[in-house]
């Protein structure tokens, strides 16, 4: 299904209003059951953004009286922030890179727009799976291979193509690119369909598990920190190293990767009341989050306002003091 349901939530209570602005009350419209309706959009099926963003749903739903949230499926983080700015979805997951640009009206957006971060959440890990058979030891060994580059308006698209350009690669040239969703990616590579398939997501990844459980050996990491310097040069520190361990999905060995902090954004029109109510509850309920995926657990409130350069919202800078 494409959007998952979740439980209604206790009767309504007087100290939180819905969105603020027009779109905000456009979106908090009465549900079936009496609460007013938050719509979250998360990602792929079987990506990280979706299981969590069930989480929260549900966390909502449950524990902020008034309200009943729904988590969507998505193509990520680019479609995210459009469909916030919209008013189609409340809340949004999205990576920093794909946020920054939002804010700064960069890429694949051509103006700046009117977004807040809820809080930065955890590290998603770039993930790029090879067939053995393939030779693909490095991203410039993409070269003439055939190559799933993400959902399209995906954050999994965003660092592919920059992490092609990085390696000298033209992606519209030099690769046989397909715009694929992680499950159609995993599908195609247990088929022999595809060479490699580049993913961005938190550890670990659902349908990376299904991939190496099923290739075992001949499923392969290619390692990207050959590639991470000019990236950051072209992109900024935003862009850092990290390692997937080799526990997360049983590799012979640790591999050296790229990762890019996540961030949870809203409608810069969302009530403050709303926007503290939903910061306080990540924190207080994350150990609920954490059981559904273990990606949460890197989620802290040290790091949490730390969201440049999308702005806090009002909302959670209260929470956090500020």
């Amino acid at each position: 299904m494409r959007v998952l349901s979740i439980v209604v939530a206790a009767a309504l209570a007087a100290a939180l209003t819905g969105c603020g602005g027009d779109r905000g009350a456009e979106r908090a419209q009465e549900s079936p059951g009496g609460g007013k309706r938050l719509s979250i959009a998360t990602g792929n099926t079987t990506g990280v953004y979706y299981i969590l963003g069930g989480g929260l749903a549900d966390l909502i739903s449950k524990n902020l009286p008034g309200y009943e949230a729904t988590a969507e499926a998505t193509g990520a983080s680019v479609e995210n922030i459009q469909r916030v700015v919209k008013g189609d979805s409340d809340i949004g997951f999205s990576l920093a890179d794909s946020a920054a640009d939002a804010v700064q009206g960069k890429g694949a957006f051509t103006s700046p727009q009117p977004i807040r971060a809820i809080a930065r959440l955890y590290n998603n890990y770039t993930q790029v799976v090879a067939t053995a058979d393939s030779g693909i030891k490095s991203i410039a060994d993409l070269k003439g291979k055939r190559v799933s580059t993400g959902s399209p308006n995906s954050g999994t698209e965003v660092i592919a193509l920059r992490l092609l350009k990085a390696a000298g690669l033209d992606p519209d040239k030099d690769v046989t690119r397909q715009a694929l969703g992680l499950p159609e990616s995993v599908d195609a590579m247990k088929s022999g369909g595809l060479d490699a398939l580049i993913w961005s997501g938190g550890l670990p990844t659902p349908g990376i598990t299904d991939l190496t459980t099923n290739l075992k050996e001949d499923a392969v990491f290619v390692p990207l920190a050959d590639v991470l310097p000019k990236l950051q040069a072209e992109h900024g520190q935003v862009y850092a190293a990290g390692t997937i361990g080799k526990d997360v999905y049983q590799a012979p060995a640790d591999v050296d990767t790229v990762v890019v902090p996540n961030l949870l954004v809203v409608n810069e029109s969302m009530d403050p009341a709303l926007a503290e109510s939903i910061t306080k509850l990540i924190f207080d309920h994350k150990a609920d989050l954490v059981a559904v995926s273990k990606a949460a657990s890197e989620i802290s409130k040290e790091t949490a306002p730390k969201t440049e350069p999308v702005q806090l919202h009002d909302g959670s800078k209260k929470y956090f003091g500020g």
